[in-house]
């Protein structure tokens, strides 16, 4: 199902007569307005098929057979063309016919769904407070455990003879495979595929902060050190605006966007759970749509000042930087910091939010989250929204700004970092564009990624250091 997924989107039954697949059966404008997918289940022997959650109107995806083919579990979000709606667990009964969501008093998501051998549970990932964690379901009382603990990101939860194997990484570490006592959580590595790298590293503290919101909210805040940190000296910092608009800033580790490498260059990285991400309930997620250039800013803001207060942060030494909702961000900043940020660079950034809103590729996403087209003069959410578009505020840019993206990008399309670079050197602020022809949203060439990380930090280190 375009533009997402995978053989996750469908399930073969235990006796291989039936196979259950994710398909959005629909076509022209209402395939770009609407994210209603079905599970839909094909009996092999006669051909028929049934649509297994006829009248469910969001998302609903990735079915899973329970062993011995009673149960099938599926991801299910409840409104149509909202692409970041809570995913619900599922859970059909075939000898029934009754279907339950045993999410419904459970303020998270959950992902990667894997029964249990005997049925008794089901098994997925979930983020809460920046981290994601492995939780058991028990289905006889629709009890949910939360099975780990610690500062790791989980991708998955396979049972494997009593125990469950999944892969973990965190802000320090890629990922490796970890053995679980179902029981009691405890975890054994069982790979140490990077041990010959990481033991030669000096690794950067990464500190849970909490910073008080302008809505007198508490936001979990990431703050990386750089290794051999030493509170005496004064170190550059940046802010990093995450992107989604509905991803959490948890343990990630990736090899372009990474806090470590960052760290490692000698700043400090301040990385926000602003409104609008995941793992601090419903109401916290959804605060954003509608809504891009309001409280989340102000979050951005409140973190950086918050960290900036600290006698080891050079006040006079900031940059922000950030990618797709992020880019959108430090366009947005660079328009209203008041002088706080002394350089920025945008990856795959928003710049005309009424060019995106019919150029990308997720219409209905872009309807959504911008709550409408802009011509509607009596929708007052969509004017709120284009009102904040970054483009309006070039008047107010007056800081270097590195522009990147890839012309492959149908998500965000690449004349926005073009537009953004060539605004900035209207207004005769020092700009730089790095484009990368055979590049998507991400930068996913190992060649490429290097150039990206040189171009990177060249930036920064000519204007923070």
């Amino acid at each position: 199902m375009k533009p997402h997924g995978g053989i996750e989107q469908l399930a073969w039954s235990p006796d291989g007569k039936v196979i259950a697949y994710t398909c959005r059966k629909k076509t022209g404008l209402d395939y770009s307005l609407s994210t209603n997918s079905d599970i839909y289940l094909y009996t092999l022997e006669d051909g028929s098929c049934k649509n297994l959650t006829e009248g469910m109107m969001g998302y609903d995806t990735n079915p899973v057979y329970s062993p011995s083919g009673r149960y099938i579990a599926f991801s299910s979000m409840e409104r149509d063309g909202y692409e970041s709606d809570k995913n619900r667990l599922m859970i059909y009964d075939s000898q029934t016919g009754k279907m339950r969501d045993y999410t419904a008093d459970f303020d998270q998501e959950a992902a990667s769904l894997a029964w249990s051998a005997d049925e008794k549970s089901l098994y997925f990932v979930s983020v809460w407070h920046a981290r994601t964690h492995i939780y058991e379901l028990t289905l006889s009382d629709g009890k949910i455990r939360q099975i780990t603990q610690g500062d790791y990101d989980f991708e998955n939860a396979l049972p494997a003879d009593g125990c469950l194997l999944a892969t973990r990484h965190s802000l320090s570490r890629p990922n490796e495979v970890v053995r679980v006592d179902i029981a009691n959580g405890d975890m054994q590595v069982l790979t140490q595929e990077n041990d010959h790298i990481f033991n030669q590293l000096a690794l950067a503290k990464v500190e849970e902060r909490w910073v008080r919101t302008t809505d007198k909210k508490d936001m979990l805040t990431w703050v990386v050190y750089p290794p051999h940190f030493d509170p005496t000296k004064k170190y550059p910092t940046l802010l990093y605006c995450q992107g989604g608009p509905q991803s959490p800033v948890s343990q990630f580790w990736s090899f372009r966007w990474n806090l470590q490498l960052m760290a490692a260059q000698g700043y400090i990285v301040v990385a926000p759970n602003r409104h609008g991400l995941p793992g601090f309930g419903q109401e916290w997620l959804e605060q954003i749509s509608g809504d891009y250039g309001g409280q989340n800013m102000r979050d951005y803001l409140a973190a950086i000042d918050d960290v900036s207060k600290e006698s080891y942060v050079d006040a006079d030494r900031l940059g922000c930087v950030g990618a797709s909702y992020g880019g959108f961000s430090v366009y947005w900043l660079a328009g209203h910091h008041e002088k706080r940020f002394k350089a920025f660079i945008a990856h795959s950034g928003i710049f005309n939010l009424e060019q995106q809103y019919l150029e990308t590729e997720e219409l209905w996403f872009a309807n959504w989250d911008l709550g409408g087209p802009y011509w509607d003069k009596s929708n007052a959410i969509a004017q709120r929204s284009f009102a904040n578009s970054p483009h309006l505020f070039v008047d107010k840019w007056d800081t270097p700004i590195l522009c990147i993206h890839g012309e492959k990008d149908f998500r965000i399309l690449a004349s926005q970092g073009m537009s953004a670079f060539n605004a900035a050197k209207i207004r005769g602020i020092d700009a730089q564009l790095l484009v990368f022809p055979d590049e998507n949203h991400w930068i996913l060439q190992p060649q490429n990624a290097i150039l990206w990380q040189r171009t990177f930090f060249a930036w920064l280190d000519k204007y923070l250091k």
